[in-house]
C-alpha cells in the first residue's frame, strides 16, 4: 500500500481536520457548509467540499462519505488517502475527469456516533417527492413494538419474539423489514422522514453548483455495515435502467473479478430500498449521464449490526441510561460500522483505490 500521512481518524473533528489539511496540501479550493448544530464535543460541524479539476469539466466523479454518519470514519479515510495519492490525482487529471470530494454528508451523525441525521432520519431513505404519498412498510409496522423495547438489553420475552419472527420469516425478511425504510415512526429505525433534511437540501445545492456543467457524472458513495468483513461490495446506485446497470458493470465489474450487484435483481446484500440519495443526481443534474455505485464494506454479521442499531436508537430515546451502559452501546455501534485494525483499513484503501481508477477509465 502507498505510504501517506495518517488517513483514518477516531473522532469526527480529527477526520475533518485530516480532510481539510489534505485538500489544502493538494492546493484545492474548499467549501464548507456549516451545520446548524454542534458536535458531541461542542465542535463546529459542516459538509465540506473540495474539487480537484476545472469547473467546466465534462466528466465529473463524486466521491462522498458519511451519508450514514459514523460510517464516515471509513469513507473519510478513503478520501484523505486519495487526496494524498499523487498517482491517482495525475490519472484523473490526464483523463480530463474532475473529482468532487464531499466529506461528511451527515456531519451530525458522524460526530455523535449515530447513523441518522439530527432529525433522526436515514439520509439514504430521504430522497422522495414529499408532495406524493410516501411508501408504506407494513413489515416494519409489525416489528416496530419489538425493535425498541422499554428496557435494554431486551428482556427474555422480547428476545423470544424476535427469534420467532426470524424462525418464521428468515433473516433476509427481517433485514428487509427493518432496513427498507419507513415513514410512520419518527423515532424508529431507518426513518425516511416526512420532509427533506438539512443534508438533503445541502447536497442538492452542492450538486447544482458543481454538476450542472458535466455531461457524464460518476458517483462512488462510501458505506459500511453489510457483507463479509473488509469486502467492498459494489452495489449499483441509480435508476433501474438496463443501459445504466450495464455501464456500471462495465466500469467497475473488473471482467467479473469485482462484480457489481443490484438491489433490483436480488444480487446485493442490501434489500430493495426506497428514497435513495442517488435520485438527487438525476434531479439536480438532468443534463448528465449518471453512473454510480455504493461501495459497501462489510464489518460484522447483519443481525449483529441491526442489534447494535437497535441499541443506539434505544439509547437516543433514553438519555437517562446509566453512563456505563451508554458508553458500551456507543462502542458497540461504532464497531458495527468501523473496524479499527490496520488489516481492515488496508482492505478498504486497496479496493477503493481500484474503484477510483476504474471510474476514471469509465468516465474518460
Amino acid at each position: 500500500m502507498l505510504a501517506v500521512p495518517q488517513a483514518f481518524a477516531s473522532r469526527y473533528s480529527e477526520a475533518r481536520r485530516l480532510f481539510l489539511e489534505a485538500a489544502a496540501t493538494a492546493g484545492l479550493p474548499i467549501e464548507s457548509h456549516p451545520h446548524p448544530l454542534p458536535g458531541r464535543d461542542g465542535e463546529a460541524l459542516a459538509m465540506d467540499v473540495a474539487r480537484d479539476g476545472p469547473p467546466d469539466a465534462q466528466a465529473l466523479l463524486i466521491v462522498s462519505s458519511g451519508c450514514h454518519g459514523l460510517e464516515g470514519f471509513c469513507g473519510s479515510g478513503v478520501q484523505v488517502f486519495a487526496l494524498h495519492d499523487a498517482e491517482w490525482r495525475e490519472r484523473a487529471q490526464a483523463a480530463g475527469v474532475a473529482v468532487l470530494y464531499v466529506h461528511a454528508l451527515n456531519p451530525y451523525g458522524f460526530s455523535h456516533l449515530r447513523r441518522v441525521t439530527h432529525e433522526n432520519v436515514d439520509l439514504n431513505r430521504n430522497f422522495h417527492d414529499f408532495s406524493q404519498p410516501l411508501p408504506l412498510n407494513e413489515a416494519y409496522r409489525e416489528l416496530a413494538p419489538l425493535l425498541l423495547p422499554e428496557v435494554w438489553p431486551p428482556d427474555a420475552a422480547n428476545q423470544a419474539a424476535i427469534a420467532d419472527f426470524l424462525a418464521r420469516r428468515g433473516e433476509a425478511a427481517f433485514q428487509a423489514a427493518v432496513a427498507r425504510g419507513q415513514h410512520e415512526f419518527p423515532q424508529g429505525l431507518f426513518f425516511g422522514g416526512q420532509t427533506p433534511t438539512w443534508s438533503n437540501l445541502t447536497l442538492r445545492a452542492v450538486l447544482r453548483q458543481h454538476g450542472r456543467q458535466a455531461r457524464r457524472l460518476g458517483w462512488i458513495d462510501l458505506h459500511t455495515g453489510l457483507g463479509p468483513s473488509g469486502l467492498g461490495e459494489r452495489i449499483f446506485a441509480g435508476r433501474n435502467e438496463p443501459a445504466a446497470v450495464a455501464r456500471a458493470r462495465a466500469w467497475w465489474g473488473g471482467g467479473g473479478a469485482t462484480p457489481v450487484t443490484s438491489i433490483y435483481d436480488g444480487s446485493s446484500t442490501s434489500p430493495l430500498l426506497t428514497g435513495l440519495m442517488w435520485e438527487s443526481a438525476y434531479q439536480e443534474c438532468p443534463q448528465a449521464e449518471v453512473t454510480g455505485i455504493a461501495l459497501e464494506y462489510g464489518t460484522q454479521p447483519v443481525l449483529q449490526v441491526l442489534h447494535a442499531l437497535r441499541a443506539e436508537h434505544w439509547l437516543n430515546g433514553h438519555p437517562e441510561a446509566p453512563p456505563a451502559l451508554a458508553e458500551a452501546i456507543r462502542q458497540q455501534v461504532l464497531a458495527a460500522f468501523y473496524t479499527d485494525t490496520d488489516a481492515w483499513k488496508g482492505q478498504i484503501i486497496s479496493q477503493a483505490r481500484q474503484a477510483l481508477f476504474q471510474a476514471v477509465d469509465g468516465l474518460a
